[in-house]
C-alpha cells in the first residue's frame, strides 16, 4: 500500500477533536470501546450529544428516546417542544456564519445577526402571503444566502419546505411538485454558470408550478406569470419573528430519494433529523466552532439540508461559491475564505486530477475533508489529500432516510484512502450474505432506533419499503438499505454499491427504472436494462443500458446519442451515458423482474 495512502492522527489532532473530550468524559482511552458504548448506551450517548450540541427546547423532553411502539416507529426526544431552527444560532451575535462569492467577485461575510434578521424577514414574508403553520413551500434555486435564509425562514415558521435540484428538468419538477402539493415556489430567474445564464423561473413555469417568488440575478427583463412576484416585493421589512414552536416529530423538510420504482421516495425529515447530521458533523467531520465548512452540493439533496445543520448547529461558518466547483475559482474561494472542512463528491477529484486546476492554491488551511456520493478511487482520494499536504479524507455513506451516515471515518483513527473506519457513533449495522448469514461482504441492515431515521414516507408505506420481510438479528428487528459494503481484514469497510436497482450518478441517485422508462420511448428500443458498473481501478459508477433492438436505420454512433440526449434532456443533464450496448434478450428472473446484477456481471468480466 502506497504510504501517501495512510494518514495518521498526531497526539494533538487526537486529543483537540470532539470524539477525544467525549471519551475523555466517560473514561474510554480506545475508540473502537467508545463506538460499542455509543451503540450498547444509546440513550446516555444520544442524551449528551443533544447537550454537546446544545439543542434548544422550548420544553425539555422526558425520555431521549420511546421505542413502546416497536423500534421502526421510534419517538425521539419525547415529550419536548423545540424548533430546530433556534439551535442554529447559539454564536456570538457578530460571528461570521457564512461567506460566499459570485464568480468574478469579491467574498462577502454575513453575520449571525445579519442572517437572523434577513431569516426574520423571510418568515414575516411567508406569514404576509396568507401562508400558514403547516402550509408546504418548494425550493428551486442554487445553494446561494437566499436559498439558505430561505430554508431557515420557512421551518422557523413551521412551514414544511419542500427541496428541489436546480439541475431537475420541468418533468422531474412536476413530479415532485404534484406529489408534496406546495403552496409557493422560490426560484430564480437563471442560473449563472462559467458566465452563462442559464433559464430556471422559465422551467418552474414548464412544470406546472404554484405561485412563484422570483430572485431576479440578471439584467435581462423576464416577463413573469400574474400570480407570480419579485422577492424584493415579497421580502418583509420586519426582522423580528418569534420561531413557531412544535412537536419533534413535526415535519420540517420533504426530500427525495429514488428507490427503485419509477415515482421518488418522498421522505420527510423532522426537528430531530438534523441532529443526526450535526451529530456525525461534530464527530466525525470535527467541526469546531467557527470551522469553516464547504460542500458544493443543493438544497435538494440531503447534502444540502445536512451542511445547513451540521454547519450552524456546530457554531460554525457555512462558506459558498456560486459558481461551478471544477474550476479555479472554486479553488481560489476555498484558500481565501479559509476553509477548513472540505465536501467533495469523488467526480470533483478526478476532474481536479486530470485538469490540476487546484495545485497552484495554498489549502493549508483545511484540517480534513469529507467525501461522498459516490463510490471513490484511491488514487483520486491519494491525490486529494496532498492538495492540502497530507490531510485526512472522512469517507462518508448514509441516506436522506438516515439524515446522515452509517459508516464513516474519524480524525483520532488512522485514515486510508477510499475506505470507512468505523460505523457512525450512535449506530449500528450488520453484513448479510444472500442467505442472510452474517459475513464480511454482503446487503447492509441497519439496526434500529437511530436518531435521524425516517419513520414515514408520503407517497409509500414506510414499514413495507424498510421492514417487510428483513431477516431478524439477535432477536431484532433490522431495516434494509440497499448498499452493500465489504469489511476488510483491517476491520475497516470499503463501498461495493448498490443491491437493488437504484444507481448513484455523479453523486445523485437515479432509480433504473427512471432511465428506461426514458429509453423505451426511443423508436430502435423495444426494451432497455440501465446498469451502474465500477470502472477499472475503482471510482464513481458509470452509466450503462443494455437494450433490444427494433428495426431502425439509424447507425450505431446514432442510436447512442439519441439515448444519451433524451437521459440528458428528460432527466439530468449530469447524467452521462458511457456505453450502449445491443443485446438479443435481457435476462429475467422467473417472475420476469430483469437480472441487471447478471447485466453487470457480464459487462464487468468482459
Amino acid at each position: 500500500m502506497n504510504s501517501n495512502s495512510i494518514w495518521k492522527p498526531s497526539k494533538k489532532t487526537i486529543e483537540g477533536s470532539n470524539i477525544y473530550k467525549m471519551m475523555q468524559q466517560y473514561g474510554f482511552e480506545n475508540y473502537n470501546d467508545f463506538w460499542k458504548w455509543s451503540i450498547l448506551n444509546k440513550e446516555e450517548f444520544w442524551a449528551a450529544t443533544v447537550l454537546n450540541l446544545g439543542i434548544k427546547q422550548a420544553k425539555e423532553f422526558t425520555s431521549i428516546v420511546d421505542i413502546s411502539n416497536g423500534v421502526e416507529n421510534a419517538e425521539w426526544l419525547k415529550n419536548a417542544k423545540l424548533n430546530i431552527v433556534d439551535s442554529c444560532f447559539q454564536n456570538d451575535d457578530n460571528a461570521t456564519v457564512l461567506v460566499f462569492q459570485k464568480e468574478g467577485e469579491q467574498i462577502q461575510k454575513v453575520s449571525q445577526k445579519e442572517l437572523l434578521s434577513l431569516v426574520n424577514k423571510i418568515a414575516n414574508g411567508l406569514v404576509n402571503l396568507g401562508l400558514k403553520v403547516g402550509d408546504k413551500i418548494a425550493i428551486d434555486m442554487p445553494m446561494t444566502l437566499e436559498a439558505v435564509a430561505l430554508y431557515l425562514a420557512g421551518i422557523k415558521a413551521g412551514m414544511p419546505i419542500v427541496t428541489i435540484a436546480d439541475s431537475f428538468t420541468p418533468n422531474e419538477i412536476e413530479v415532485r411538485l404534484k406529489i408534496t402539493k406546495p403552496k409557493v415556489i422560490f426560484t430564480q430567474d437563471v442560473l449563472h454558470r462559467a458566465g452563462k445564464e442559464i433559464p430556471l423561473y422559465l422551467k418552474v413555469i414548464e412544470a406546472n408550478a404554484p405561485k412563484a417568488i422570483v430572485l431576479k440575478t440578471s439584467k435581462a427583463q423576464s416577463n413573469l406569470r400574474k400570480e407570480d412576484i419579485y422577492w424584493s416585493i415579497f421580502l418583509s421589512n420586519n426582522n423580528e419573528f418569534k420561531s413557531v414552536i412544535q412537536n419533534p416529530e413535526d415535519i420540517i423538510t420533504i426530500l427525495f430519494s429514488s428507490g427503485t420504482t419509477g415515482e421518488p421516495k418522498a421522505i420527510p425529515w423532522t426537528h430531530t433529523t438534523p441532529i443526526k447530521g450535526a451529530s456525525d458533523g461534530y464527530y466525525h467531520q470535527d467541526i469546531h466552532r467557527n470551522d469553516v465548512v464547504c460542500w458544493p452540493t443543493n438544497l435538494g439533496w440531503m447534502m444540502g439540508p445536512w451542511l445547513v445543520f451540521a454547519t450552524l448547529i456546530n457554531k460554525a461558518t457555512l462558506a459558498l461559491y456560486y459558481g461551478a466547483p471544477t474550476g479555479k475559482g472554486f479553488g481560489k474561494f476555498v484558500q481565501d475564505a479559509k476553509v477548513t472542512m472540505l465536501g467533495v463528491i469523488p467526480s470533483f477529484v478526478k476532474y481536479w486530477k486530470s485538469s490540476k486546476c487546484m495545485e497552484t492554491f495554498n489549502w493549508d488551511s483545511i484540517k480534513c475533508f469529507s467525501s461522498t456520493g459516490e463510490v471513490s478511487n484511491p488514487a483520486e482520494m491519494e491525490y486529494l489529500m496532498q492538495l492540502a499536504n497530507n490531510k485526512p479524507v472522512i469517507e462518508y455513506c448514509g441516506g436522506t432516510e438516515i439524515g446522515g451516515g452509517y459508516v464513516t471515518s474519524t480524525v483520532v483513527q488512522p485514515n486510508i484512502a477510499s475506505t470507512f473506519s468505523t460505523q457512525a457513533l450512535g449506530g449500528e449495522f450488520v453484513l448479510l450474505d444472500e442467505n442472510n448469514n452474517i459475513a464480511n461482504k454482503g446487503e447492509l441492515f441497519l439496526i434500529p432506533p437511530i436518531m435521524g431515521l425516517s419513520t414515514t414516507l408520503l407517497n409509500r408505506n414506510h414499514f413495507d419499503v424498510y421492514y417487510k420481510n428483513t431477516p431478524n438479528y439477535k432477536g431484532q428487528l433490522l431495516r434494509r438499505h440497499g448498499d452493500q459494503l465489504e469489511q476488510l481484514e483491517n476491520g475497516f469497510y470499503k463501498a461495493q454499491g448498490r443491491v437493488d436497482d437504484a444507481i448513484n450518478l455523479g453523486g445523485i441517485k437515479v432509480s433504473s427504472v427512471q432511465i428506461e422508462a426514458i429509453l423505451n420511448k426511443l423508436e430502435f428500443v423495444k426494451e432497455a436494462a440501465a446498469i451502474a458498473v465500477s470502472p477499472k481501478g475503482g471510482g464513481p459508477s458509470e452509466l450503462v443500458v443494455y437494450y433490444v433492438e427494433r428495426d431502425s436505420k439509424l447507425t450505431k454512433q446514432e442510436r447512442f446519442q439519441s439515448a444519451k440526449n433524451s437521459i440528458k434532456i428528460q432527466l439530468n443533464p449530469l447524467f452521462k451515458l458511457t456505453d450502449l450496448i445491443k443485446i438479443d434478450i435481457l435476462p429475467r428472473t422467473a417472475s420476469n423482474k430483469v437480472m441487471r446484477r447478471k447485466l453487470r456481471d457480464l459487462y464487468e468480466n468482459n
